[in-house]
């Protein structure tokens, strides 16, 4: 069995000062704000031909550990940040086929100016505009929401959500703008419709004041827990997925697959990327040293992974002792990070080792080695998993490992057949359905 070709994708995670203060990260400090290390990456990118960048947002200065915001500005956890929508606009502004998926939460936004942003994301990119789709963590203050909300009814606020962006999407009918000059008429009334949505925690009367010439922009989504995957299935076009082994990620998306078929789509329209994070190196010792090099950094900065953890479970580590076992966790964030933590803390192992064993191996995969081996590795792990791609991120992300990528190791795929080496279509939708 030969392995597919498929998809590429790049999760950018913490669209500020990335990675500030690890080797080869220049004067990032001084230079995020212009935002030129992303315009890099969107143009390399480009040229290697990726599907699409997914901007990854959290919308405040987290305080979940040590419920003080003083870790996270010390340490420069996700802050500063720009916001994505005007983040994604310069990126789209700079690049003419690659696709950006712009995070705006529900929590944070009306339907209606969420399906305007991306709508004009779309237009002025000629279909590359993305949205996706998050229905926040635990609590969000910075908006008046003070309360936990739980995350089952944050999934059934969402889907009646995106039936109102989509709704909006819909409004313009194709070929409502005639541009009859004998007639002085831009516009014909009758293919602009209300779109009068009532709905149980939202209403929008519409329409949206632009048509989505290109039909609906990309949604992606990155739901792992069972209601989340049901909203993913129903709702993406390209999901996101966190697993550490192709065994669970062709279970995984196996599962979305079906799922997607029960609610009626082609399950082949619906595009599963898993997260990772190669680790390369001109040879095996060098891919070696610099995979144990990462692995002693995690192990002595453990409490800088465990306050990220927290910015996305809610839970509070700092008032655990870290050599003391782990308790069961509960939260309303993301559960699926939790019970894969979980699977790690298993056999009464304290925080500590728990979160070392956890961050060391996430979104690893096993792709250590040269850009050759990696891309072998991950043909065979495409030819198991059966597909769809893999979106990059990486936890040290500079000019350096984006050079890695797209002149070390995606030459080797497209070596391989397992990577395009052109663009064949210019929207986005298009370059996910191609293959």
């Amino acid at each position: 069995m030969t392995a597919p070709k498929f998809h590429l994708g790049w999760f950018l995670q913490e669209s500020s000062i990335q990675a500030w203060g690890k080797p080869w990260t220049g004067n990032i400090d001084k230079e995020w704000a212009d935002a030129s290390l992303f315009k890099v990456l969107a143009q390399e990118l480009e040229r290697a031909c990726f599907d699409y960048i997914l901007i990854e947002d959290g919308g405040s200065i987290s305080e979940a550990y040590g419920q003080s915001l003083d870790f996270a500005l010390k340490n420069g956890l996700s802050v500063p940040r720009h916001e994505p929508a005007a983040l994604a606009a310069t990126l789209l502004e700079i690049t003419s086929r690659i696709g950006i998926v712009t995070t705006l939460g529900t929590y944070a936004y009306h339907p209606y100016p969420v399906a305007r942003i991306i709508a004009t994301h779309d237009l002025l990119s000629g279909g590359r505009g993305g949205w996706n789709v998050v229905t926040g963590g635990p609590t969000h203050p910075n908006w008046g929401l003070n309360e936990v909300r739980p995350h089952d009814l944050r999934y059934d606020e969402a889907d009646e959500y995106v039936e109102a962006v989509t709704r909006l999407w819909d409004s313009w009918e194709p070929g409502a703008i005639v541009a009859d000059r004998e007639n002085g008429v831009l516009v014909d009334p009758e293919k602009v419709h209300h779109v009068n949505f009532e709905g149980k925690h939202y209403q929008t009367r519409g329409p949206l004041n632009l048509p989505a010439l290109y039909g609906r922009p990309v949604i992606a989504q990155a739901g792992g827990s069972p209601r989340g995957r049901e909203f993913a299935a129903t709702h993406a076009d390209t999901v996101v997925a966190s697993l550490n082994s192709a065994a669970d990620m062709k279970v995984f998306r196996d599962d979305i697959r079906a799922r997607a078929e029960k609610n009626g789509r082609n399950p082949d329209d619906v595009k599963v990327l898993f997260l990772a994070s190669p680790i390369l190196g001109e040879t095996n010792e060098d891919a070696a040293f610099r995979h144990r090099r990462q692995m002693e950094y995690i192990e002595t900065h453990i409490e800088k992974d465990l306050a990220k953890f927290a910015q996305s479970t809610g839970i509070d580590f700092s008032a655990m002792d870290l050599d003391a076992p782990v308790e069961e966790l509960h939260t309303e964030g993301h559960q699926q990070n939790v019970e894969q933590f979980m699977k790690h803390a298993a056999g009464g192992k304290t925080l500590r080792e728990a979160a070392v064993e956890r961050f060391q191996n996430r979104w690893q995969l096993g792709l250590i080695g040269t850009s050759a081996q990696v891309a072998e590795k991950m043909g065979a792990m495409m030819e198991e998993v059966g597909g769809d791609g893999f979106l990059i991120t990486l936890p040290d992300m500079s000019r350096r490992t984006i050079a890695e990528i797209v002149d070390g190791l995606v030459p080797e795929l497209q070596r391989r057949g397992l990577a395009r080496i052109e663009y064949t279509h210019e929207r986005l939708r298009d370059t996910l359905l191609e293959f």
